[in-house]
């Protein structure tokens, strides 16, 4: 940051500036290597910065609570709240405040504030160096996920003991674990994905008279199988995230080519700059994650027992269900504001109808994404192993990019499908020839089958911790047949 600053602030940083005329000649001169290099330096280190807090400051702020105590558990309930809450606001500033004295006022000084922001978020995070709870690093994940594979793959032919009976294989297995802490969950033995129950199975001479594996690529611990099953059982989830982004995205994007087409004043003389609209979908989540988190939640906790008020899946798919009616708003909306359009100038004609229209739809998004959004943040950070939290924290930006590409290539699959070959496309460069009403009928439809498949793959899925149960069935003394359920 503070290398964008200064290529703002001194003009031997940046290329000359150039007139208008000078830019209908082509006479401008751009950046030299310097320059360049500057720039691109200060975009690097950016990244570089980015990747190291956006993906440990939430597990960071997970480990500061005691999932042990009551006061600990609701406390983590609301802080994945607050967290996604306070930074959305904070980008809803840096796209309207920060922008605002940069386009208006001073580009050296709107690249200053972020900057003084920034050093003023070291110094605040360093004096509370004495008051963090602070988890030691456990070496690399993936080396342990490997292991697993490799040693059930070595014992593929061994047979398990007591195949269907979870506790008595579990005692028969190596579960001797080295980097166990009084915070970390003891994973029971489960019957899924059995065949990797394998890696434990004890064979002569792979353990020490200390009682921990001679080779951890031939014994790994139940622990150890437990937190790759874990793994296992969040992929499908996790897709079903990256089909539910790609309706928000698309709406952040076409929305601004709407609103190019639609009366954007706001009194007599304000005109809504259509990249803003973006923030009314952030407002709405701002405002209504508070509203969630200490009114809503109280509510379904009373109703349902679970001290989050609803399961985190269930926060997800409620998210995906306002995500695909948001698409059908929008749909609705922009079927009204293009024949409103072509009923004031043809293809070439703006409705009259305010990009206020446009809120529903965009308030939509914004409570969808509070419920999928910080729902899945939750997600990852409490069904990923405990030593994996960072590892977590990347997986929801992989999400997001993962929407990003998808949303990229069904634009363009699209484009090619609907139009060319002197065919109008759906997503024809003038939004009044095109059908982009169509468009997002056809994202809502990919969102029912995405809830569909997540509706599936949430049935099938079992929480971290969850004891294997075994369903048998007896007679009662009256004779009558009943389920009992052995945990």
């Amino acid at each position: 940051m503070l290398l964008l600053t200064l290529t703002a602030a001194v003009p031997q940083l940046r290329p000359p500036s150039c007139s208008m005329a000078e830019q209908q000649a082509g006479q401008c001169r751009g950046p030299s290597g310097l320059q360049l290099a500057v720039l691109c330096l200060a975009l690097v280190l950016l990244v570089i910065g980015s990747g190291g807090i956006r993906p440990c400051n939430l597990p960071f702020g997970v480990d500061q609570f005691d999932p042990t105590t009551e006061r600990g558990r609701r406390g983590l309930n609301s802080f994945f709240n607050w967290y996604y809450a306070t930074t959305t606001a904070a980008v809803v500033v840096a796209l309207t405040a920060v922008v605002y004295v940069q386009d208006s006022i001073s580009w050296p000084i709107g690249f200053g504030i972020p900057t003084a922001l920034m050093l003023l978020s070291i110094v605040v995070f360093f004096a509370g160096v004495r008051l963090y709870v602070f988890v030691p690093p456990e070496g690399s994940v993936f080396a342990g996920i490997v292991q697993v594979f490799v040693a059930a793959f070595r014992k593929r032919r061994l047979r398990l003991p007591a195949p269907d009976d979870a506790v008595a294989q579990e005692s028969s297995l190596y579960s001797t674990v080295a980097r166990e802490t009084e915070r970390m969950m003891k994973l029971p033995l489960t019957l899924q994905f059995r065949f990797l129950n394998k890696a434990a199975i004890v064979c002569e001479g792979e353990t020490k008279e200390d009682g921990f594996a001679v080779n951890p690529w031939r014994l790994c611990s139940v622990q150890q199988i437990e937190e790759v099953k874990c793994l296992i059982r969040i992929v499908p989830i996790w897709a079903s995230g990256i089909i539910c982004f790609v309706a928000l995205i698309q709406q952040w994007s076409l929305t601004v080519l709407q609103a190019l087409k639609m009366d954007r004043h706001l009194g007599r003389s304000f005109q809504i700059p259509p990249g803003s609209l973006a923030t009314i979908a952030m407002l709405a989540l701002t405002l209504f994650i508070p509203v969630y988190d200490r009114v809503l939640v109280p509510v379904a906790r009373r109703i349902t027992g679970n001290e989050s008020g609803i399961t985190i899946l269930q926060r997800q798919g409620a998210g995906m269900v306002i995500a695909v009616a948001s698409m059908v708003v929008a749909g609705l909306v922009e079927q009204k504001r293009r024949n409103s359009a072509l009923a004031h100038g043809g293809v070439n004609g703006t409705s009259p109808l305010s990009v206020l229209w446009l809120a529903p739809q965009l308030c939509l998004v914004g409570v969808a994404e509070a419920f999928n959004a910080v729902g899945q943040i939750e997600f990852y950070n409490r069904q990923f192993p405990d030593h994996m939290q960072t590892l977590a924290g990347s997986l929801f930006y992989c999400s997001i990019s993962g929407a990003s590409y998808l949303s990229a290539l069904l634009v363009a699959l699209v484009r090619r499908r609907t139009g060319g070959e002197g065919r109008t496309g759906w997503l024809d460069d003038n939004i009044n020839v095109g059908r982009v009403d169509y468009f997002y009928y056809m994202v809502a439809l990919l969102g029912v089958a995405n809830l569909l498949y997540f509706l599936v793959c949430a049935h099938f899925y079992r929480y971290k911790g969850t004891p294997e149960t075994k369903g048998r069935r007896s007679k009662d003394v009256g004779g009558s047949e009943k389920l009992e359920i052995e945990i």
